[in-house]
């Protein structure tokens, strides 16, 4: 049964509509740079956090660029319907969004497991240095941690695919794990057991902060 969208939400949709509106209206074409967080904000009369969550979405989609000191440019822009179906699909009902959590949950499983075979004791040092990091919250180490495993599996599809999964269950919680599942699964690699990573992901009890 479809559920009312939150002012959050709202929000959010809103500001995918204005920036497509916005592209479309100024006929951007790829290559063309867009304004700053700022000067968005106070064009299309939004809040910068979700200037900022638009942004992101469209560049885990590749239809933005940000290139470091320089700005955000358009790339392979096109007709927005897709994004915004794809957000309301999932953010108005109660099972997709189940669904997505979990979906996300098995990507997640999938790039331990493609990552197994490329980490090395320099990358488990990495890792164990992001769990242990008293300055990021629980969900940045989070983030940071299989951000970290989707590059080492040389896979760019399925890292693209997880952060759009990542993005869009973000508009419902802040999704993670416990503290020791993410060192257990570090002594994994250590310990080449391969199989118990499995078992580890099938054990595992998201928590979330909303």
């Amino acid at each position: 049964m479809a559920v009312s969208m939150s002012p959050k939400q709202k929000v959010y949709q809103e500001v995918l509509h204005e920036i497509r509106k916005f592209i479309d209206r100024n006929d951007l074409k790829p290559g063309d740079k867009l304004p700053s967080e700022r000067e968005l904000s106070d064009t299309l009369h939004a809040g910068r956090s979700s200037i900022r969550e638009a942004l992101r979405a469209m560049e885990l989609l590749g239809l933005i660029e940000t290139r470091h000191g320089e700005g955000t440019y358009l790339s392979m822009y096109q007709p927005f319907q897709t994004v915004e179906l794809l957000s309301s699909f999932i953010l108005r009902e109660n099972r997709i969004k189940h669904d997505l959590i979990r979906t996300k949950s098995l990507l997640e499983k999938e790039v331990a497991k493609v990552a197994f075979d490329h980490v090395n004791e320099l990358d488990l040092k990495e890792l164990d240095l992001i769990i242990n990091d008293i300055e990021k919250d629980p969900y940045d180490r989070h983030i940071a941690f299989f951000y970290y495993l989707c590059k080492k599996t040389g896979n760019l599809l399925l890292a693209k695919v997880w952060q759009l999964m990542e993005e869009f269950s973000h508009t419902l919680n802040n999704q993670y794990y416990d503290e020791t599942f993410y060192k257990e699964l570090i002594q994994l690699y250590v310990q080449e057991k391969y199989q118990s990573i499995e078992i580890l992901f099938n054990n595992a009890v998201p928590s979330a902060e909303e």
